[in-house]
């Protein structure tokens, strides 16, 4: 099935893009049989926050919020090593891109489609990531939730898509590893694909995504 016509196609960064498992992977060995559990509950406590954030009203960049998320994980397995922590959440600027990520970015442009990111990651961690993993020439936006302050789901984040490409969103495909972010986009009205990397069940909200697969290059091929 092919999502045509797009004009331009954004992805998701964390765990679409960049692999947020790497830079515990790094270390793994330095941290010993906890570290998958720490590098899952770290994962999950900054999505929670900046969920529980939005609703708050007490934004913080997805830094701030990195760093408390990875503070809770290592409290909860008893891990007090600050040069460890630092460590970890400088690997956490240079995140390694999946193996796919750019052959896929460079056939969508081959097809003349416009590419971009949509993160919640502060434009100082997106920089960092796509330069690190050599992506910049291929990107010809990268958009942070920063510019409008509140964390996705929220429909201002996918809206930021629209008015920064100058596109409808029916004109637009959006790619993400998470289910709930590829709910949100597709309750927005984007072309979106769920790259189910992690193969986590269907997500029960109101909107789903136009189509599962298990690579970005799958998604690339998906769009015309």
């Amino acid at each position: 099935m092919a999502l045509s016509p797009v004009k331009a196609v954004l992805f998701d960064a964390y765990g679409t893009l960049f692999d947020v498992h790497a830079p515990v992977a790094r270390v793994a060995s330095e941290i010993g049989p906890d570290a998958g559990a720490i590098s899952d509950l770290w994962r999950a406590k900054q999505l929670q926050y900046t969920w529980l954030r939005s609703l708050m009203g007490a934004h913080a960049d997805f830094e701030a919020v990195t760093a408390d998320a990875l503070d809770f994980a290592l409290g909860q397995y008893g891990v007090n090593d600050q040069a460890l922590r630092d460590r970890l959440l400088g690997l956490y600027l240079t995140l390694d891109a999946y193996p796919d990520a750019i052959s896929a970015l460079k056939a969508l442009r081959a097809k003349g489609i416009v590419t971009g990111i949509l993160s919640n990651g502060s434009p100082h961690m997106l920089e960092s990531a796509v330069g690190s993993a050599g992506l910049a020439d291929l990107l010809d936006h990268v958009l942070s939730i920063e510019s409008v302050g509140i964390y996705k789901p929220h429909p201002r984040v996918y809206r930021l898509g629209e008015e920064r490409l100058q596109l409808p969103a029916g004109m637009i495909g959006f790619v993400s590893a998470n289910g709930w972010d590829a709910a949100g986009a597709a309750h927005f009205g984007f072309k979106v694909i769920h790259l189910n990397r992690f193969n986590q069940p269907p997500e029960n909200l109101p909107a789903k995504p136009a189509l599962v697969l298990k690579a970005l290059d799958e998604a690339a091929a998906a769009f015309s």
